[in-house]
């Protein structure tokens, strides 16, 4: 793996779930702050890095980070770092599994990103991560997305219930953290900006300026990053037509989500696809 400078950058993929194995450097120049439509967990196993997340963290081997969707940040210097990287996207998960997004939730809100894991528990963390990128390999499709949950939950809640209780925080119900929680849940249903400023009380001009100075995406750019997550996994692992994955992502008009699609990934969705089975 090439060193990078914004590690979870190197999670995005096509399945709903990823985990892999990271080898770390400090980067070359200093570079913009990252955003991305996952959430991402990093446990470290060696060396250090110093992280920017809403602050400065020194992350040392037995630290997971905790990186929720749409939060600004970037690696500033370290030494070279072995880690795990785990990312996983909200719209596929059911209603049920609504407390795996509660850790990172609470680091929206002001609540530490970075949880120091016990000596004792760290194995057993490291073997979880580890059978689950068995699982979610390219080559493991007999793993069914039901079991890759199953083990991600127990990651999660593991890192969990390490973290401090959090305290307090004065602006827990953020509009920016209301606005990403709210796209998460609903973006693969009919959702548009007056929708998530009706949902959280405020006006679309006021969520949209809001989120943009926070992760450098609109409201809307947050909706076709998560809708372009799903529609890749779609077209990749199932045999669904365009039209039938275009709804299932939010798109009523086919038309307009083969124009979004080649939009952001320069190809129509039955290129892309056609491209990536070639190639795999």
């Amino acid at each position: 793996m090439q060193p990078c400078p914004a590690p979870p950058n190197t999670l995005s993929g096509d399945g709903p779930i990823a985990v892999r194995r990271l080898s770390l450097s400090a980067p070359t120049r200093r570079h913009a702050p990252a955003t991305h439509p996952f959430a991402a967990l990093l446990y470290y196993t060696g060396g250090r890095s110093v992280v920017e997340l809403g602050g400065e963290w020194t992350l040392a081997p037995g630290d997971a980070l905790l990186i929720p969707a749409g939060a600004p940040h970037r690696t500033l210097d370290g030494a070279r770092a072995e880690l795990w990287g785990l990312s996983f996207t909200a719209p596929r998960l059911t209603p049920g599994d609504d407390a795996l997004l509660a850790p990172f939730d609470r680091v929206r809100a002001g609540a530490s990103a970075v949880v120091r894991v016990p000596d004792a528990r760290r194995g057993f963390l490291e073997g979880l991560l580890r059978e689950l990128g068995d699982a979610t390999a390219p080559a493991r499709r007999d793993v069914s997305l039901a079991a890759q949950r199953s083990l991600l939950t127990l990651i999660v809640d593991e890192v969990a219930r390490a973290a401090a209780p959090p305290a307090p925080a004065p602006d827990a119900s953020t509009v920016v953290t209301e606005s990403l929680r709210v796209i998460e849940r609903r973006c693969l249903g009919p959702l548009t900006l007056r929708d998530v400023a009706a949902a959280v009380g405020r006006t679309p001009s006021y969520v949209t300026t809001a989120l943009t100075r926070a992760t450098g995406r609109s409201a809307v750019a947050w909706i076709v990053a998560h809708r372009m997550a799903e529609a890749r996994r779609l077209l990749l692992h199932s045999g669904e037509r365009v039209e039938e994955v275009a709804a299932r992502v939010g798109y009523a008009d086919a038309t307009h989500f083969i124009r979004m699609f080649r939009r952001e990934h320069g190809a129509t969705p039955a290129a892309w696809r056609a491209s990536r089975r070639a190639s795999g």
